[in-house]
C-alpha cells in the first residue's frame, strides 16, 4: 500500500527524519512502502557534547600523568630521596623535564639512606650496597659539532655523577649545522656544575651561548678545577673569570682566545688568586693590555712555567714584566705583537729572571733583530729550542751570534726568515756543541748555494729540514749530507728543483741510518731515486713519504717491498701507480706497514681492496681517496 493511501489511525512525528523524507513514526507491518535509499546526513554532535568529551579526556590525562602537575620543588624533593644512581638514572630517561631536575641535585643535596641488607637472600644485601659505594675513576666526555647539546650535557652528568663523576669534559660546538640555539646554554653547563663536582679539565670551543652565568656555576660546584679553556666564547667575560679565580685556586692551566670581553681585570684575578698556575695562553683578545699582563705576571711569577702572548694589543710594558718576573719561565712564545720594540726585547733577554728558559718561540715581532737575538744567547744560559718564524729583520750575524753563544742549544727552526743564508744555517760553532741535533728551514728564500771549506763536520746532527727552498741545488744539498753523516731524519718537502742528479749523491753520503724521509712534492723523481734510497737504506727506514712525486710508478713499489722490512708508515698519494703494485706491496710477507696512505692514485681501484685485506699484517690505517683531491696544497 502507498504512503498517500495509508489512513491508519497513527500520529506521524515530523521530527524523525527517515531516508531524507517524513515518515510516521509507527507503520504498520505489512505496509508497503517503496522509496528511492539516500545517505543518511552527516550530524554533527552539539558543542556541548564536544565539550564534555574534551572534560573527559583532559581528566583522564591528569589521573594517567598526575605525578608532573606537581611544582618542580615537590619534584626535586622526591628526585633527591631516591635511594640509589640506577633509580635516579632511570629517572632521568623519562623525560627533558626529569632529566634537568635531576641534574641540578647537587652530590650535598641528595638524602643519603642507608639500605639495610636482604637477611633472608644470600650476599644481595652486600651486592647493593657495593653498588651505591662504587667509585669509578672520573671519566671524560668529548662533544662536538650536533652532538654539543643541553640535553647531551645533562645525561652525561647526571650518569656520570654516581660513578666517580666527570674528570675531563670537552665540547667543540659549531654553528655551521644551521640555528646556533641548538647548542650548548647556560641550562646545560649548569647541570655539570651541580651534577659533577670532580671536574679538573674544562675546554670550551665555539659556544657563542655559554655566558658568566654557567661559567660562575661552574666555579661554584667544581672548585678542584686545575684547566681551563675559553676559546670563541663571546658572552663570557670578566666576571665569569674573577668567579673562577676566587673559588678554583688549584687552577694550574689558562687558555683564553678570541673572547673579545675578557678584561684586564679578570687577569688580575687570575694572577692575585691562583697561585699554582703554571700555564698561560692568551691569544686575540683585542681587550686585553699591558695592564692585566704585567699584573698577573707580576702576581704568579713564581709558579708560571709557560707563557703564550699571541695577537695582543701589548707594548713594551708587558715583555718588560715577562723578563723581570718570569722567574720559573722555561717555555715563551710572542706571536704577532707589532707594538714591542726591538730595545724591550734585548731588556727582556738580558733580565737575570730568565735563567730557567729553554724554548723561545717568536712569531711576525717586529722587534726581533740581530740584537736582540744575540741578548736572547747571551743571557738565557739553558736555551735548547729556538723556533723563529717570519722575522723578517733578522740576519745571518744575529744567527751566527746566538748559536756561537748558546751552547745547550738543541734545535733551530727558521720559517720565512728571507735574509738568512746556507752559510749561517751551516755554521762552523755547531761542531762545537754537541747538543746541536736538529735544524728546520722553511720557506727561506736566500737559502742557497754555499762555500763548503767554511763549514767542517757537523756529527751532531741527527735531524734536517729544507722546506720549500726553490733555489736550493743540489751540488749544495750534496755537500749538507757530506757535512752531516749522522743524519736520521730528512724532510726535503717542496723542493720542486730537486732530481735525481741532486738527490743520489746525497743518498750516497748520508750513510746507511736514514730512519725518516719526507720528500713529498719533489715532482721531478724517478724511480731510479727510489730505488736507490731503498736500497741503501731499507734496513732502517720506518718512514717514508712521497706524496706528490707524479712520476713515481709500480716500480717504487716493487723496491719498497723488496728492500723495507721494517717500514711502518707508506705515503703514495698522487703517484702514477696501480693496482699491480698495490698486489706487490700486499703479497710482501716481511712487510710491517701500519699505515698506508694512497690519495687521488687514479690508476687504483676497488680490485686492491681484497688484497689490503690479506695482508700477511695488518694494516692499522688505511687512507684511500679514489676521486681526485677537490682541495689544493698549502
Amino acid at each position: 500500500m502507498a504512503i498517500a493511501n495509508y489512513e491508519g489511525d497513527d500520529d506521524i512525528n515530523l521530527e524523525k527524519p527517515c531516508f531524507g523524507f517524513h515518515f510516521v513514526s509507527s507503520m504498520p507491518s505489512d505496509l508497503d512502502a517503496h522509496s528511492r535509499p539516500r545517505k543518511m546526513p552527516r550530524i554533527s554532535s552539539s558543542p556541548v557534547i564536544s565539550e564534555r568529551r574534551e572534560r573527559k579526556a583532559n581528566e583522564e590525562e591528569h589521573q594517567s600523568d598526575t605525578v608532573n602537575y606537581l611544582p618542580d620543588e615537590c619534584l626535586f624533593e622526591i628526585f633527591r630521596r631516591l635511594p640509589g644512581s640506577k633509580e635516579r638514572t632511570k629517572s632521568a630517561c623519562v623525560c627533558k623535564k626529569w632529566l634537568f631536575l635531576l641534574s641540578g641535585i647537587r652530590p650535598s643535596d641528595a638524602v643519603q639512606r642507608k639500605i639495610l641488607p636482604n637477611l633472608n637472600a644470600d650476599g644481595v644485601g652486600d651486592e647493593e650496597e657495593d653498588d651505591e659505594g662504587e667509585v669509578d675513576q672520573s671519566h671524560s666526555r668529548i662533544l662536538e659539532g650536533k652532538q654539543a647539546t643541553d640535553i647531551q650535557l645533562a645525561a652525561i652528568a647526571v650518569g656520570n655523577s654516581s660513578r666517580g663523576g666527570l674528570g675531563d669534559l670537552l665540547i667543540r660546538g659549531s654553528n655551521s649545522y644551521g640555528n646556533p640555539t641548538c647548542g650548548i646554554t647556560d641550562r646545560g653547563l649548569s647541570a655539570v656544575a651541580h651534577a659533577c663536582p670532580s671536574l679538573r679539565i674544562l675546554s670550551m670551543w665555539n659556544v657563542p651561548l655559554v655566558t658568566d652565568i654557567s661559567l660562575s656555576e661552574i666555579a661554584g660546584g667544581c672548585p678542584i678545577l686545575e684547566k681551563l679553556d675559553l676559546t670563541q666564547c663571546p658572552l663570557i667575560s670578566e666576571k665569569g673569570l674573577i668567579a673562577v679565580a676566587r673559588k678554583c685556586r688549584n687552577l694550574t692551566s689558562l687558555k683564553v682566545q678570541s673572547c673579545a670581553n675578557i678584561h684586564n681585570e679578570g687577569l688580575h684575578a687570575i694572577g692575585l688568586c691562583c697561585q699554582k698556575l703554571n700555564c698561560l695562553i692568551i691569544k686575540d683578545c683585542p681587550r686585553v693590555g699591558d695592564l692585566g699582563v704585567s699584573s698577573l705576571m707580576a702576581s704568579a711569577s713564581s709558579s708560571l712555567q709557560k707563557v703564550k702572548l699571541e695577537g695582543l694589543n701589548i707594548s713594551d710594558i708587558s715583555c718588560a714584566f715577562v723578563g723581570r718576573h718570569g722567574k720559573g719561565v722555561s717555555d715563551l712564545t710572542l706571536s704577532g705583537l707589532q707594538n714591542v720594540s726591538k730595545s724591550e726585547i734585548r731588556i727582556t733577554a738580558k733580565s737575570l729572571s730568565l735563567q730557567n728558559l729553554n724554548s723561545i718561540t717568536v712569531t711576525s715581532c717586529s722587534g726581533v733583530t740581530d740584537l736582540a737575538l744575540e741578548s736572547i744567547g747571551k743571557c738565557c744560559p739553558s736555551l735548547k729550542h729556538l723556533p723563529f718564524h717570519r722575522s723578517f729583520h733578522l740576519s745571518d750575524s744575529g744567527l751566527r751570534a746566538v748559536t756561537e753563544t748558546s751552547r745547550t742549544l738543541e734545535s733551530l727552526q727558521l720559517e720565512g726568515c728571507s735574509r738568512i743564508t746556507l752559510n749561517s744555517v751551516s755554521l762552523s760553532s755547531l761542531d762545537t756543541n754537541t747538543n746541536y741535533q736538529s735544524l728546520a728551514s722553511a720557506k727561506c728564500s736566500e737559502i742557497k748555494d754555499f762555500d763548503p771549506s767554511l763549514h767542517p763536520s757537523c756529527t751532531h746532527l741527527t735531524s734536517l729540514t729544507i722546506h720549500a727552498c726553490p733555489d736550493l741545488t743540489s751540488d749544495s744539498l750534496a755537500l749538507v749530507a757530506n757535512i752531516c753523516p749522522k743524519l736520521e731524519h730528512i724532510d726535503l718537502s717542496g723542493l720542486v728543483g730537486l732530481t735525481d742528479n741532486g738527490l743520489l749523491p746525497f743518498i750516497e753520503g748520508s750513510g746507511d741510518r736514514l730512519v725518516k724521509v719526507n720528500l713529498s712534492y719533489c715532482v721531478d723523481l724517478t724511480d731510479a731515486a727510489i730505488e736507490a734510497l731503498v736500497k741503501a737504506h731499507g734496513r732502517t727506514l720506518k718512514l717514508l713519504n712521497l706524496d706528490g712525486c707524479k712520476k713515481l710508478t709500480d716500480k717504487s713499489l716493487v723496491a719498497i717491498s723488496v728492500s723495507c722490512s721494517r717500514l711502518k708508515e707508506l705515503d703514495m698519494s698522487r703517484c702514477q701507480i696501480s693496482d699491480i703494485g698495490i698486489a706487490v706491496l700486499a703479497s710482501a710477507r716481511h712487510l710491517h706497514l701500519k699505515v698506508l696512505t694512497l690519495r687521488s692514485c687514479s690508476q687504483v681501484t676497488e680490485k686492491s681492496f681484497p688484497l689490503l685485506c690479506k695482508m700477511a699484517h695488518p694494516l692499522g690505517v688505511l687512507n684511500l681517496v679514489l676521486q681526485a683531491d677537490c682541495y689544493p696544497r698549502d
